[in-house]
């Protein structure tokens, strides 16, 4: 049997040979001008788009912190009141020399600074322990994860008022546990220490979850060689954690210490709200003022904007210092390692 090969050559089109793509005819000078048009304005484009869309942070920059940054300085030496912020008197420096003297605004950064060790040292230590708990496969990993956060999530009105009933005298919760195992009722809203105490609960309650969120996303981005080999050595799971776990956390560790101790320096809402009397003097003694609630007392309670304003001033100084700590001790950290 005979097998047909049947070999089709390419025909040529009608009229001979298939033409070959003619060359690009020549532009006229309208389109030469119409494409330099357009690459004039894709080099603005990139040269001015970046500017354009950093143009709203640097608007909102200036209306919101530095306007009000530089009118407090300048607000901050004279002697101006709430009920006439136009009405300026030049004092100079009287603001802070006054506040030198001021016995309620060194006691109110005493207490800022004993709120911020008591609440920021126990919220670090324990978002440290959940966060390594929670590096672990765990089930409905995920669940615990949203359970961590929703303390951040809660309004600071709602969390601190339920606190107050909490840490009621004669019919709180707490009271009553401390009763069951015969501790006579502790007065936390009046006492010194226990007043500092209760504040600084609200404070661990809220941000502990926080924290802890971010110790964890750091410990999950520690490559599992470390553990390996460290498993092959014969180091325990502490042994881990000690020797690879918190070097690895150095940076993250020195974050939440920074930022922890700028809130703490800041905390307003907390000692307002758990005042019996919801105002700010931060007690019947001024037990647990910090300075932002000496701040608005002075501007808002007592009208006085300059003297406000100098409080202000000296509680970004304060920032400014952590700041300066923060970039030495960052530095040393990446010198050592």
């Amino acid at each position: 049997m005979t097998t047909r090969h049947d070999t089709a050559a390419a025909s040529p089109s009608k009229g001979g040979a298939a033409p070959r793509p003619s060359e690009a005819a020549p532009l006229t000078a309208e389109e030469k001008r119409h494409r330099a048009r357009l690459s004039r304005r894709w080099q603005r484009d990139m040269r001015w788009s970046p500017y354009a869309f950093v143009t709203p942070f640097f608007l909102l920059f200036i209306a919101f912190g530095l306007f009000p940054l530089i009118y407090t300085g300048w607000a901050s030496l004279h002697q101006v009141e709430l009920t006439a912020p136009t009405d300026m008197d030049w004092v100079g420096l009287r603001n802070y020399s006054r506040i030198i003297d001021d016995d309620f605004y060194w006691n109110a950064a005493k207490n800022t600074l004993i709120i911020g060790v008591i609440s920021t040292v126990p919220q670090l230590l324990m978002a440290m322990g959940i966060a390594h708990i929670l590096n672990y496969k765990l089930r409905a990993s995920t669940f615990y994860r949203v359970v961590m956060l929703a303390p951040y999530a809660t309004s600071i009105a709602a969390a601190s008022l339920v606190f107050v009933l909490l840490f009621g005298r004669d019919y709180g919760m707490i009271n009553w546990a401390l009763g069951a195992v015969g501790i006579d009722n502790i007065d936390w809203q009046n006492d010194s220490w226990a007043s500092k105490i209760a504040v600084s609960t609200i404070i661990i309650w809220r941000w502990t979850g926080y924290n802890a969120l971010i110790y964890l996303a750091a410990m999950q981005a520690i490559p599992q060689d470390l553990y390996e080999s460290a498993a092959l050595d014969g180091a325990s799971r502490w042994q881990q954690f000690f020797h690879v776990t918190l070097p690895s956390l150095r940076p993250t560790i020195l974050f939440t210490v920074v930022v922890s101790t700028i809130g703490a320096s800041q905390v307003f809402g907390e000692p307002l709200l758990f005042d019996a009397n919801k105002g700010a003097s931060g007690g019947s003694e001024h037990q647990f003022q910090t300075l932002g609630l000496y701040l608005y007392e002075q501007g808002w309670v007592n009208q006085h904007l300059g003297r406000a304003s100098a409080i202000a001033w000296t509680m970004f100084l304060i920032l400014i210092v952590i700041g300066i700590v923060n970039y030495v001790i960052s530095r040393r950290l990446r010198a050592s390692s």
